[in-house]
């Protein structure tokens, strides 16, 4: 039993210091304002300083100055983490480049900035950027598209809301500056800051099923709720939007993706929203939607989501005025559209 207890005692202590280094070495690495080479030398340095007090820990047999110096270390890297603040003025790509704001009046609803870029491929294409003015009244419909590159599991999600067939989609995304990669991890350590892409259809669902190489497996879904919490979904988006305008918030890759904040705007409107696992695998999303009947019911899942992929629909109406009408001819909810 001793012996035991022993062992499990170890296997904890060590779990802990794996994890405490681990975590201020990627912290060093993803968040230090320095070079590539820099940042490597100090964050491989951390976890080799750290390997070297616990072998000499062991040698000793004395633990206590090590685990002190271990937590005291990640504490002060974690006060550290908790003064870096959000931006707006980095070197942003075209793309991210300007952000949306919505003033609120009465039913009226002013957006600027809305982004519809011309695109050639996804990477040569001429920026757009226009206002509009949305009246809540005309707004009668919602979609949810979901954007699989990666198998079934992983989907961006974002919703799209219709006013009397003019579409306005919105996507929850990072704002990562000129040339900067996306990673999953970097999302953990306030890397990106948090943007919501509000754009023409054409834009936001063209370049992944036409510009994008490979081409992304879009899939577009009517969401089946009342007129009125629709109007207070898009409310809570827009008030969401122009406050990012005027004060940066950081994306977080486990609390704050794309599915994470539908789901967050969602709760403000209709209140607890029960956890799934399909929330967390994010391609399973519209599943979870279908299980709980917000989606069409008149088909197994298995062929509403069939019906419901948009590619080729989206690639042959790459060039029409019409675009979004195009898109939604014959699909479930939509077989009766004008």
């Amino acid at each position: 039993m001793q012996t035991s207890l022993k062992f499990l005692w170890l296997a904890v202590a060590g779990a802990v210091v794996v994890g405490l280094v681990g975590w201020v070495g990627l912290l060093l690495w993803f968040t230090l304002p320095a070079g590539e080479t820099i940042r490597t030398i100090l964050a491989v340095g951390y976890g080799a300083v750290a390997a070297g007090g616990l072998l000499f820990s062991l040698g000793r047999r004395r633990f206590t100055p090590f685990l002190l110096l271990l937590v005291g270390g990640f504490v002060a890297a974690l006060m550290w983490w908790s003064t870096i603040e959000p931006r707006n003025d980095r070197d942003w790509p075209l793309d991210v480049a300007r952000l949306t704001s919505a003033e609120i009046d009465g039913d009226l609803v002013q957006l600027r900035n809305i982004r519809d870029f011309v695109y050639r491929t996804e990477t040569d294409y001429t920026p757009r950027w226009y206002d509009k003015t949305v009246d809540l009244r005309k707004l009668d419909s919602l979609d949810l598209i979901a954007v699989h590159w990666m198998g079934d599991a992983i989907a961006r999600t974002f919703l799209s809301f219709g006013f009397e067939g003019e579409q306005v989609a919105i996507s929850i995304e990072t704002r990562k500056q000129e040339n900067e990669a996306y990673s999953a991890l970097a999302g953990f350590f306030r890397r990106y800051e948090l943007y919501y892409v509000v754009a023409d259809e054409k834009d936001l669902i063209g370049l992944r099923t036409t510009y994008r190489d490979p081409n992304e497996d879009v899939y577009l879904y009517k969401v089946r709720i009342p007129k009125e919490k629709i109007r207070q979904l898009f409310l809570q988006y827009a008030v969401t939007v122009d406050g990012l305008s005027k004060q940066p918030a950081f994306y977080n890759t486990a609390t704050t993706y794309w599915t994470t904040n539908i789901v967050t705007n969602v709760q403000a409107i209709a209140g607890e929203v029960p956890f799934s696992w399909k929330i967390l695998f994010s391609g399973y999303f519209a599943e979870l939607m279908y299980e709980r009947g917000a989606l069409d019911q008149s088909l197994p899942f298995a062929q509403l989501r069939q019906k419901s992929y948009i590619n080729k629909r989206s690639q042959a109406a790459t060039s029409a005025a019409d675009y979004s009408r195009q898109i939604r001819q014959g699909l479930p909810g939509y077989a009766n559209r004008p």
